[in-house]
């Protein structure tokens, strides 16, 4: 430049200037981003032959060919300028070396190849792609360690189809060593001959193939208007069954099998299989995609290679010469981008974010729009108003932005809108992603075609069943969604009729005085939709439900007192240990529509909902007689009213815990109740007892009867014969899948030990909401896994500013959830109900403020009721301090339970124990004359002194070896963690009986039971789910009955078969 400074030059090209005559054209321009203006050098059109005239203020410039044509006349400026507007020139836009632009499309095609590329552009293949594409020599990362591979080898001419659906191959691809979002660890390709066209599907198992081919088949056919003549496949155990070749045969289909581990004959689906991974492997390096995302990439990969040219067929693309149209290229966007989804704007308020972070996951095959994975819903979305930042990525480990040097504009794209076929490939079912990293990479695949399938069958589970069929059903998120929906409709009506039929509302006239404006007096309301599901995974009903708009509400005005009180889990945990001991059974009732029965005091008026405002009366309103879901006040006047009708019915409420009611009869037989909202639970010794209560609650409420509790608030509850197994199994399952580590290896411990963990550690902050949805859902797992509850408090400590660290960490407690995922805690029977507690303390643990961690346990017979671990308010002076303060904490609660075994005739007659392992501690709290040492500390914790004199505790010593509290104070080595989580009643769930015997398969057993064979009368209406225990076994005790858990019909009843010595199936019963 003229100061001496060098400038970096991006690309060089032509340029055009718009004259009278039509456009003129200047070369070799160099294209410099860095300069704020345009500049033209005189030097250099002076070499290319232009003539340059400066006169009367005026620079005059003639075409290089024909000195006498003018090219542009330009005025001098003030400023002594001559400026130019010049027009680059569309139709040789990528004449310009401009490098980056060149690499784009590279990118957004998956990789492909340059001289496909050109091919594309030179032979007009396609539409929306650039004129021209010059071949590049440099490096591309993706393709270096996705595509790499040894050269090729000399090929001779193979015979082609010469008709559509002629000749189709097909082989498996797999297993993947890491699960898809769906779990699928498998995809089979089919590919048409003469067409070159690609159809994936993806697979849990292999025996999946025979289903899909049938759908595969039904499908093309149909859309060709011809017939698959002939299937060319491996001999793989999948493809060679007889179910299959029955098929076939039947269809009319030839069979074409390669010889025994010779893929050469094969060779058309076997490089396509390589292709695949190759563009689907380079996809996700390019963007560091977890690889638990290689479905999604491989779905995208198929849907961009039947856009791409093949030596196969000429000037034309696999999907053009099927549908016989020319697609479209212009909807293309790298993948694995960021992006941002508007948000519609009846899902949004005038204040909110218009649109939401999300990852570019490929494109919908079932409408006009892209695959977007939203970051902060961790769900798969489908928008259409997308706004593209393709030279960005997303840091999976730290939860930002990282950005990459891709020439790329950002304006905002449309839907993809194509003439030709716009669904190439179909995934079953579509992937759900992840939201927690995952190593970038992904395992290179075996293909099935190199040896015969060994992976033995296995029938799928229908919870499994349940979930694949759920994927399609999608919640509305507005009224004219659900409006569209029959059995939406029908919710929504029912729901209106519930209304009605409590006498919820009343129309009235509007008053004058009032106005709708969803500030005050008059009140907007709004429909809100969710499935519920039961705890196997299969739909219990669509629920629509009408909610007023309460946040505008003003206190004093529009309500008073809010809150209502829910049972603890401690007190549901406590109920259960109680009913295993006694052998009694738990049942469950669901209220529905419970905050519709509450009386409201204030003078209320909401809207007319949409959809159902009644003809004639558009202009009245609504005033409410009872709450509705939403207003403020409305589990308030919910728990009032429930609270009467207990009391009014002879029920004693609980003074420790109100919503625990009991009622007894003659001393002998009681009734006990909790409430959590609108469940409720119930047990009793006494049969008559128990139905008239729920017969009595069936008519003063509409209510579901749902029978034995099986499932409770994410736990699962499971009554047997020898106990009560509790377990959050599913829960656990879906944080996996949430946070996206489904597929990860596991570990022993949830901490490692001597690690501590500090707020300042001076790693990179991670995204703050995305760790605290983890710790958040790891603190409500802590309801039946113990063992985890000191990872979890230790966690909740760094929910501000979190760190790397910190999220690796939480990241570490998930890898140990997914190789102890069965565990939960067992409460046995006929063992004596005696309240144990364990208290202990580490001492100046925490490196930030050197305060102690306060942990304890209580438990009834051998299994935990309540634990907690918390760190301490105040520094402790000594380890006997910090000790003496937990054992504070541990005699508060053991005073709660001890009342809450009262309220429900369990009375403690001895004094509960606490056990300790610091024996100062426990001379300070039985002596007063350690003042010196004493005198300092918070008067609320010498209450302890008072509780072991007056008989309500009795504090012990025990060994630091048996002290089940440590686990809540410190990260423990492996041998410690399975000796504690042990005592505490943490266990895998099995079912105990003496003489066990493996024997059985599960399908032999069953089939008396279920399907009528073996001389036994089939029964319609039960279902079968998992059944045994370990792969699919059935654990079978001679002459001895024995329950299938998982057995059951629709009204909840457990199957119990009766087995002979030869494991036959000899009667069966209900219970």
């Amino acid at each position: 430049m003229g100061n001496g400074d060098l400038v970096n030059v991006k690309g060089k090209g032509t340029v055009g200037i718009q004259t009278k005559v039509g456009t003129k054209y200047i070369r070799d321009v160099l294209l410099v981003p860095a300069l704020e203006q345009n500049l033209l050098s005189v030097g250099q059109l002076v070499e290319h032959g232009y003539k340059l005239h400066f006169e009367n203020n005026e620079c005059t410039i003639y075409d290089k060919e024909q000195r006498r044509n003018l090219v542009k006349k330009i005025k001098m400026e003030k400023n002594r300028s001559f400026p130019i507007v010049f027009k680059y020139v569309e139709n040789v836009a990528l004449r310009m070396e401009d490098v980056e632009e060149a690499w784009l499309w590279h990118r957004r095609f998956g990789h492909l190849n340059f001289n496909s590329l050109k091919m594309l552009c030179q032979r007009k293949m396609v539409q929306g792609l650039p004129n021209a594409i010059e071949e590049k020599n440099e490096v591309c990362d993706g393709c270096a360690l996705g595509k790499h591979h040894r050269q090729s080898f000399p090929k001779g001419v193979a015979w082609r189809a010469k008709k559509v659906l002629e000749l189709v191959h097909t082989d498996i691809c797999g297993p993947m060593s890491t699960p898809s979002q769906g779990n699928n660890k498998y995809f089979v390709l089919f590919i048409d001959d003469f067409t070159r066209m690609t159809w994936v599907f993806f697979m849990k198992q292999k025996s999946e193939v025979f289903s899909i081919f049938k759908k595969f088949k039904s499908f093309v056919e149909k859309q060709s208007g011809c017939y698959i003549k002939t299937l060319r496949s491996d001999k793989g155990m999948e493809y060679t069954s007889s179910q299959f070749g029955n098929f076939c045969e039947d269809e009319g289909v030839e069979r074409q099998l390669t010889v025994a581990y010779t893929p050469q004959q094969n060779g058309v689906v076997e490089r396509k299989n390589q292709t695949v991974m190759e563009m689907a492997k380079a996809m996700l390096y390019e963007k560091g995609l977890p690889k638990i995302f290689w479905a999604e990439a491989v779905n995208t990969a198929v849907y961009l290679l039947n856009r791409c040219p093949t030596k196969a067929l000429l000037n034309k693309t696999l999907i053009g010469v099927w549908s016989g149209r020319k697609p479209s290229v212009r909807h293309f966007k790298v993948f694995g981008c960021l992006c941002y989804s508007q948000v519609p704007k009846e899902r949004r308020s005038k204040l909110d974010e218009t649109s939401e972070k999300c990852i570019f996951m490929g494109y919908s095959s079932q409408s006009k729009g892209y695959r977007l994975y939203n970051l902060k819903t961790n769900k798969l979305i489908i928008s259409r108003d997308v706004i593209f930042d393709e030279k960005a990525a997303w840091n999976w480990e730290e939860g930002k932005i990282l950005k990459k040097t891709i020439l790329v504009d950002e304006l905002q794209t449309k839907a993809p809108v194509e003439t030709g076929n716009g669904s190439t490939s179909t995934s079953s079912p579509q992937e759900s992603p992840r939201s927690v990293p995952l190593s970038p990479s992904i395992e290179s695949p075996t293909s099935s075609s190199s040896s015969p399938s060994s992976t033995p069958r296995k029938m799928r589970s229908l919870t499994d069943v349940y979930e694949r069929c759920n994927l399609c059903i999608v919640e509305p998120q507005s009224f004219e969604e659900a409006i569209k929906d029959e059995d939406w409709r029908k919710a929504m009506e029912k729901k209106i009729d519930v209304i009605e039929k409590n006498e919820t509302w009343q129309l009235v006239e509007k008053p004058k005085d009032k106005e709708i404006i969803g500030v005050k007096w008059i009140f907007r309301v709004k429909w809100i939709f969710r499935v519920k599901y039961h705890s196997d995974g299969r739909v219990q009903r669509l629920k629509a439900r009408l909610v007023a708009k309460g946040y505008s509400q003003q206190p004093g005005v529009d309500f008073h007192e809010t809150f209502a009180p829910v049972a603890r889990l401690d007190t549901i945990r406590t109920i259960i240990a109680v009913v295993a001991q006694k052998g009694w059974l738990l049942y469950q009732l669901d209220i529905k529509s419970a905050f519709l029965n509450g009386k409201l005091e204030e003078e209320i008026y909401v809207e007319q909902p949409q959809g159902f405002v009644v003809d004639g009366e558009e202009n009245k309103v609504y005033k409410l007689k009872k709450a509705l879901y939403g207003l403020k006040q409305a589990p308030r006047a919910w728990y009032t009213q429930i609270d009467s009708y207990f009391i009014e019915n002879g029920f004693i409420r609980s003074k420790s815990e109100p919503t625990l009611y009991v009622k007894s009869k003659d001393n002998s037989q009681i009734l006990i109740v909790a409430l959590y909202v609108d469940d409720l639970i119930f047990t009793g010794n006494g049969e008559k007892m128990v139905e008239k209560f729920r017969n009595e609650m069936m008519k003063k409420y509409e209510m579901s009867d749902m029978g034995l509790l099986h499932y409770f608030l994410g736990i699962e509850v499971y009554q047997e014969e020898d106990g009560v197994f509790i377990c959050q199994k599913r829960y656990v399952e879906h944080i996996l899948k949430k946070f996206g580590m489904a597929g990860c290896n596991p570990v022993s411990t949830p901490l490692v030990v001597n690690e501590k963990l500090r707020k300042e550690d001076g790693g990179k902050m991670v995204d703050e909401t995305h760790f605290r949805s983890l710790v958040g859902n790891l603190l409500y797992l802590t309801a039946t896994r113990p063992d985890i509850m000191f990872a979890a408090s230790l966690l909740s400590r760094f929910m501000h500013y979190p760190s790397h660290l910190h999220l690796r960490a939480a990241k570490r407690v998930l890898r140990y959830l997914q190789g102890t995922v069965e565990l939960g805690i067992k409460y046995f029977r006929n063992i004596e109900v005696k309240l144990i507690g364990h208290c202990d303390s580490d001492w100046g643990g925490c490196i930030d403020d050197m305060k102690s961690t306060s942990g304890y346990a209580f438990s009834l017979g051998l299994g935990g009721i309540s634990w907690v671990s918390k760190k301490q308010g105040s520094v402790a002076q000594s380890s006997a301090e910090a000790e003496y303060i937990s054992a504070s904490l541990a005699t508060s609660q053991a005073i709660w339970l001890r009342r809450i075994l009262e309220d429900i005739k369990e009375k403690q007659n001895e004094a509960a124990y606490l056990l300790c392992d610091n024996k100062s501690a426990i001379a300070i709290a039985k002596n007063y004359v350690f003042h010196s040492r004493t005198r300092h500390i918070a008067m609320k914790y010498h209450f302890i002194k008072e509780a072991i004199s007056d008989g309500e505790v009795q504090l012990m010593y025990c060994k630091s070896e048996e002290q089940v509290a440590d686990i809540f104070t410190k990260a423990l080595p492996l041998e410690k963690l399975v000796h504690f989580r042990k005592l505490l009643g943490v266990e895998e769930h099995h079912i105990r009986g003496e003489n066990v015997e493996w024997k059985v398969e599960m399908w032999g057993v069953v089939t008396g039971m279920i399907d009528g064979l073996g001389g036994y009368e089939k029964k319609e209406d039960w279902i079968v789910g998992e059944m045994g225990i370990e792969d699919g076994r059935v654990c079978m005790i001679p002459m001895h009955a024995w329950s299938f858990r998982h057995v059951r019909n629709d009204r909840n009843e457990v199957k119990v078969g009766w087995m002979n010595d030869e494991g036959g199936c000899v009667g069966f019963e209900t219970r």
